[in-house]
C-alpha cells in the first residue's frame, strides 16, 4: 500500500500547490476552441477517471474495486452533486470572467454550512453566520453586475457549481467518509455517461480540434486529479481552518493566470464583491483558528 505521510509544513506546501492546480481550470477552458460544456465534461472526465483509479489502486496495495464500494451511497450521492459541481464550472467559465466565476465558486463553504444545519443538524457557530451574512453581500454585488452586463447565465452556473461542492462535502460528512478520493472518481465515471448521453442525444460531435481533447484531458489529470490526490495528502496534517484560508490561493490565482497570460480583467463590481467573499471567508477561519487547540507541528 502507498502512503505518504507530511509533516505540518510539508502539508500546507502540498495544499498550496493544490490550489494553483485547481486555478488553471479558468486559463485551460480559455485555451479551448470549439468545444461546448458538455464535449469538455467528457473529454476531462475521461481522462480523470482512469487516473484517479490508477492512484487508488497504489494506495490500496492493488484493490481499487473495494476502496470505491467502501463510500456506499455517500459516494455515489457525492460523486452525482459533483458532476453538478463540474459541469456548472466549466459552462460558468465559458459565460463569464474567470474572476466572477472563481469568486461565486467559493460560497461553497457557506452552502455546506447551512446545508450541514438542516440536512446534518451540524452547529454552525456564531462568527460563520455573520461571515455568511458578509459573503451574500459580496456574492449581491457580483451578481448585480452580472446582470447587467449579460452574464446572468453565468452567475448561475456557478452557484450551481458551489452548491454541488457543498452537496459532496454534506454528502462525505453524513457517512463520515475520510477518503474523497473514490468519489471524485465516480463523479468522472458518471460524467463520462451522462457527458456522452447529451452529445450523442444533441448531435453534439466528440470529434473535436486535437487542441481541444489534450486542454479537456490536461484538466482532467493535472487540475482535477493531481490537484484533488496533492490537497489528500497535505490536508492530513493541516486543521480545517487553515485548510478554508489554503483554499482561497485557487480563487485568487485562477484571475490572475487569465490576466497575465490573456490579457482578460473583471469588472469594478466583481472584484469588490470578490474581495467582500473572501474577506468573509478569511474571517471565519480566523476565528476557527482562534477556537482550535496548539497548531500540529
Amino acid at each position: 500500500m502507498l502512503q505518504f505521510n507530511p509533516s505540518y509544513r510539508h502539508g500546507i506546501f502540498l495544499v498550496l500547490f493544490a490550489g494553483v492546480c485547481w486555478s488553471s481550470m479558468g486559463l485551460g477552458i480559455r485555451f479551448i476552441e470549439t468545444a461546448n460544456v458538455w464535449q469538455i465534461l467528457f473529454y476531462r472526465s475521461l481522462s480523470l477517471a482512469p487516473f484517479l483509479f490508477l492512484v487508488i489502486a497504489l494506495r490500496s496495495g492493488g484493490k481499487p474495486f473495494q476502496t470505491i464500494r467502501k463510500v456506499g451511497v455517500a459516494g455515489v450521492i457525492g460523486g452525482v452533486a459533483l458532476v453538478f459541481a463540474f459541469t456548472g464550472g466549466i459552462l460558468a467559465i465559458q459565460e463569464t470572467t474567470v474572476a466572477n466565476a472563481m469568486f461565486l465558486f467559493a460560497a461553497a463553504p457557506f452552502m455546506a454550512a447551512l446545508l450541514g444545519l438542516f440536512i446534518l443538524r451540524e452547529r454552525v457557530r456564531t462568527a460563520t453566520w455573520w461571515a455568511m451574512v458578509v459573503a451574500i453581500t459580496g456574492i449581491a454585488v457580483m451578481v448585480w453586475e452580472g446582470i447587467s452586463l449579460g452574464h446572468m447565465a453565468g452567475n448561475i452556473a456557478a452557484l450551481i457549481s458551489a452548491l454541488g461542492f457543498a452537496v459532496f462535502t454534506v454528502t462525505l460528512r453524513w457517512r463520515k467518509v475520510e477518503d474523497m478520493m473514490p468519489t471524485v472518481f465516480l463523479a468522472g465515471v458518471f460524467a463520462i455517461i451522462i457527458a456522452a448521453a447529451v452529445c450523442l442525444s444533441a448531435g453534439y460531435s466528440l470529434v473535436l480540434p486535437m487542441q481541444d481533447i489534450l486542454v479537456a484531458g490536461s484538466l482532467g489529470v493535472f487540475q482535477v486529479g493531481a490537484g484533488m490526490v496533492i490537497y489528500t495528502i497535505g490536508s492530513r496534517t493541516v486543521p480545517a481552518a487553515e485548510l478554508a484560508l489554503l483554499s482561497m490561493t485557487e480563487v485568487v490565482l485562477g484571475p490572475f493566470w487569465v490576466w497575465l497570460f490573456l490579457g482578460e480583467t473583471a469588472g469594478t463590481f466583481t472584484l469588490l464583491g470578490g474581495v467582500v467573499l473572501l474577506a468573509a471567508i478569511a474571517g471565519n477561519a480566523l476565528s476557527g483558528l482562534r477556537n482550535k487547540p496548539g497548531p500540529i507541528l
